[in-house]
């Protein structure tokens, strides 16, 4: 199938603001995007800057706005976004700066992300054998749908809230602070929430679902920002 791809592109050292630049490419039906971009950077324009790493699906490093939406490239397949002899847009992730092209400063997403201790924190002595804490399989499943975070940034520049103030930790933050404070191994909830209940902690979402949305790994993000929300409202942590 032929396609165009529609890619904004701004290098800061020649560019005054971003642009449009299209590209024709010819694909396979089952090719991923990423493969698409590619053909772009290898055979027709070198100097098109992207971030890319596994290419599947695993190291989160290839998020960007796809037709309007934060998808990852690699899990894209060209049959689902576009129809033979269409147009396909491609643009950086909202919210943050961008370096170049498709490649934003993270940063910023990865303060956020420290600012929640995303470790088990505990001083208490080991058992006596020596080994692990052990945890319960229904322990361990309370917490699950956050250690599926791959910390691509698709969820929280995915947020209204993200782009009007970055100063807002954002939903992967939020969905980290999560798996930690529902490890009954932790003990440092109290000091999770409490980074959490500052201004532009968890209080600046409005459940607007851009993030769930947004996932690639269809982690109900909306819904673990909520159960912190009733942790700090109720002062417990079931």
């Amino acid at each position: 199938m032929k396609v165009t791809l529609k890619i904004k592109r701004f290098n800061p050292e020649a560019d005054q603001k971003p642009h449009w630049e299209s590209y024709p490419v010819e694909v396979e039906p089952t090719e991923r995007l990423l493969d698409a971009l590619h053909q772009v950077k290898w055979f027709q324009d070198g100097t098109l800057a992207l971030r890319r790493s596994c290419a599947h699906g695993i190291c989160g490093s290839d998020t960007m706005r796809i037709n309007g939406g934060n998808r990852l490239a690699c899990k894209v397949l060209m049959q689902d976004i576009v129809k033979d002899g269409g147009t396909v847009t491609v643009e950086p992730m909202l919210g943050l700066k961008v370096i170049k092209d498709l490649i934003v400063d993270l940063e910023p997403f990865f303060a956020h992300y420290r600012s929640v201790m995303p470790y088990v924190v505990n001083d208490e002595a080991l058992p006596e054998d020596g080994r692990e804490r052990l945890q319960s399989p229904e322990a361990r499943e309370r917490f699950d749908q956050g250690t599926k975070c791959i910390l691509c940034a698709a969820c929280t520049t995915a947020c209204p809230s993200f782009w009007s103030n970055s100063t807002y930790v954002g939903p992967a933050a939020i969905v980290q602070a999560h798996r930690f404070i529902f490890d009954d191994r932790d003990r440092a909830t109290d000091e999770r929430l409490a980074v959490l209940n500052e201004q532009f902690g968890v209080w600046r979402c409005r459940t607007v679902f851009n993030c769930t949305e947004a996932c690639p790994r269809d982690i109900p993000v909306t819904q673990l920002i909520g159960e912190v929300k009733r942790a700090l409202a109720t002062g417990r942590v079931e």
